[in-house]
């Protein structure tokens, strides 16, 4: 070979190297593209965000690009912080990501992190409450008058053909198992993979009316905003996958799950390692479908509905903007 091939396979190499270099370097952020990001769920630090937890600790979130700062707190707050733009990502349940849109916030939910809702009414099992329509005539516990909480309980009442009139309604705040128990109240709303397992984990026998067999609603999901995702739906979208990867190994190997949220629950190790082990299981549960992320579209139907019949909602709200399936990976 001459010399003026050699040159001509010489520059042709140059030329493959420089290409396989640059595709090499796209195919992970550079230390320069992790972006911090605070993500801000409800209630406090538990067992029942252990996904995220398992995503922090794996590396999932950070192979994504982020540097995630855990935040917990009122959920309605953390919406109106992602609506303003001050933050990219909350966990939030359904009704609040309408009230915000009502309110004109761009906010949009990108992926289930519950697919049942949540929340039920649990009592002791000899005062036979078994279904919506026995609920009437009876004190029921409640949190307070706002949230999913709230949400699910007027679900359950028209279910059962029931006003709020009906029944004798005090505001507990999450002191549901102690009002229970000291027949402070004959039932109470509550979270199901929660206060029903204390309950049994304490002894009594118990009845539980789930909403999620009565209405499909919308239950708890990440939340962004509509600049993240017209700007950059590359980065919504790993972000979307770091949490479904969190998930999926949660619901895979719980044990090595329970053992990673010690390191970021409080006390966690010294709890009631049987008892938070079921908490974590009623969660997986909940968890647990053959589409990770996907949001159903009945649920929005019927949640928009249900807050157009409380009053909550003034006028319906195009649904295409409050939610979409697209992002997820």
């Amino acid at each position: 070979m001459d010399k003026n091939h050699w040159l001509l396979w010489g520059g042709i190499l140059i030329i493959i190297s420089v290409i396989l270099f640059g595709c090499q370097g796209t195919q992970k952020p550079s230390a320069d593209t992790v972006v911090p990001t605070r993500l801000t769920m409800g209630y406090i630090p538990n067992i029942q965000f252990a996904p995220v937890y398992v995503a922090m600790e794996k590396g999932y979130f950070s192979q994504a690009g982020f540097e995630v700062e855990l935040e917990y707190g009122n959920e309605a707050d953390a919406v109106a912080l992602v609506g303003a733009g001050e933050q990219t990502f909350a966990i939030a349940s359904g009704e609040q990501v309408l009230l915000a849109r009502a309110q004109g916030l761009p906010v949009t939910y990108v992926a289930a992190w519950y697919q049942e809702f949540p929340v039920g009414v649990v009592s002791m099992s000899e005062q036979q409450i078994k279904v919506p329509e026995n609920i009437s005539g009876e004190r029921i516990g409640i949190p307070g008058l706002y949230g999913a909480s709230y949400i699910g309980f007027k679900a359950l009442l028209n279910a059962g053909g029931l006003r709020e009139s009906d029944v004798d309604l005090l505001s507990i705040g999450f002191n549901q198992v102690e009002s229970l128990v000291t027949e402070q109240v004959n039932a109470a709303v509550i979270y199901l993979a929660n206060e029903p397992v204390i309950l049994r984990s304490q002894g009594y026998e118990v009845n539980v009316i789930r909403v999620a067999d009565y209405l499909q609603l919308v239950a708890n999901g990440l939340v962004t905003n509509e600049e993240a995702i017209e700007k950059e739906p590359e980065r919504v979208r790993a972000f979307i996958g770091a949490l479904l990867n969190g998930i999926e190994d949660t619901i895979e190997n719980p044990d090595e799950a329970y053992a990673i949220s010690e390191k970021y629950v409080e006390n966690l190790a010294e709890a009631n390692e049987s008892v938070q082990k079921e908490v974590l299981a009623e969660s997986i549960e909940l968890w647990r479908t053959e589409r990770p992320g996907f949001s159903e579209p009945a649920g929005w139907i019927n949640m928009q509905q249900v807050l157009l019949d409380m009053g909550l909602l003034e006028e319906s709200i195009d649904l295409n903007e409050v939610f979409t399936n697209e992002l997820i990976p």
